[in-house]
């Protein structure tokens, strides 16, 4: 739990009595829960985050229903689900109410062995993911697809060029390739250009070493410029 503004090492291990799920809420056995950025941000400046104490870190995780509560119909004991981000938010505009169940933050997230979440704020994933890929999905890699394909309709054949070689960044490329579209990845790591290359961009530029790394992606698109950044 987050329990002062101490960071990391102020992180305390607690024992909180074990509750069953309400209507419209299931249990979930914690088998795996991924790190994000805004995770360590959360428990190392928890103060301009609001954050009460004690709070539950961490907003992705993946696991086992064990229990649901009453009028749960569309997921059942057994399944296999990954936790979302906002538990009330499941479509549409976003809402202070959704904006106010952010896992992690606004209200307790999923470093725990068993977490009460809402029905409609857990998705049942492949099951040819482990846990621990499932555990990655939700933050990192929604952003990404959110950007790339609902918001920005990527296509295959155009060139999306991906700041960073961040967790979204790293979705995006993967997303980008599954598209068939051209992946220009920007970053000041060569170790993490060999990666990005390996993972399937056509080209990175070290922007470290190539401080208008903007003309070196234009000479790279033939001076046609990207679809999306």
């Amino acid at each position: 739990e987050i329990c002062s503004a101490e960071g990391i090492d102020a992180l305390v291990l607690n024992q909180r009595k074990s509750k069953q799920p309400r209507a419209g809420e299931v249990l979930v056995e914690v088998r795996a829960s991924s790190i994000n950025y805004r995770d360590l941000m959360t428990i190392e400046d928890p103060v301009p985050r609001a954050i009460r104490y004690p709070t539950i870190p961490n907003s992705d995780a993946a696991g086992d229903v064990i229990a649901v509560g009453d009028g749960v119909t569309g997921i059942s004991v057994g399944d296999r689900v990954a936790s979302c981000f906002f538990q009330r938010w499941p479509d549409g505009d976003i809402t202070p109410d959704g904006m106010n169940s952010a896992l992690g933050g606004a209200i307790d997230g999923v470093l725990s062995e068993q977490v009460l979440l809402n029905e409609q704020g857990v998705i049942r994933y492949p099951e040819h993911l482990s846990y621990i890929e499932a555990a990655t999905l939700p933050c990192a890699a929604l952003t990404a697809w959110h950007a790339l394909v609902e918001f920005a309709g990527l296509r295959s054949g155009e060139t999306v060029l991906l700041l960073g070689t961040g967790g979204v960044s790293i979705f995006a490329l993967q997303f980008a390739c599954n598209i068939g579209a051209r992946a220009i990845v920007v970053s000041s790591s060569n170790q993490k250009i060999d990666r990005a290359l390996e993972l399937g961009a056509v080209a990175a530029v070290n922007y470290q070493e190539t401080p208008q790394w903007q003309d070196a992606v234009l000479d790279l698109t033939d001076g046609a410029g990207v679809d999306v950044v």
